[in-house]
């Protein structure tokens, strides 16, 4: 399953250079990740007002390849590679047509609202499952 997110860079994005500043990576690809989930069906509101879980990111591994500058087109692609009771693992890339500037293996973990791991719920599982085949 591959999810496809549009982003503009714009000057607020870049550094003197017109160059994407680093952490802004993972911006683009966190909001990526919310409209994956989103995608699914995923209500995050209503997740946590209903089942008090909240999703958070345990670990990244990042890859920077090739910068993106100014006013570029680029597409955050989300792929779902497994889970766990109460992870979930992602591929995530930032492409400017077809050249890969980043790349992120992504750990997301279940917590409750007050920070407590806690599994994902039965629902979310299976939504996942659904669109990973």
């Amino acid at each position: 399953m591959s999810h496809a997110f549009p982003v503009r860079v714009y000057y607020e994005d870049t550094d003197l250079a017109g160059i994407v500043y680093y952490a802004n990576y993972l911006k683009f690809i966190e909001r990526a990740r919310t409209e994956w989930v989103r995608g699914l069906g995923i209500d995050q509101t209503r997740l946590k007002a209903e089942d008090d879980v909240v999703f958070a990111v345990r670990r990244v591994v990042a890859d920077y390849l090739a910068p993106a500058l100014f006013d570029d087109e680029l597409t955050v692609e989300t792929c779902f590679v497994s889970h766990t009771g109460a992870r979930i693992i992602l591929d995530q890339r930032v492409l400017r047509g077809d050249a890969v500037l980043f790349t992120a293996e992504v750990t997301l973990v279940a917590l409750t609202g007050t920070g407590r791991p806690t599994r994902l719920p039965a629902n979310v599982r299976q939504l996942m499952e659904n669109a990973a085949s």
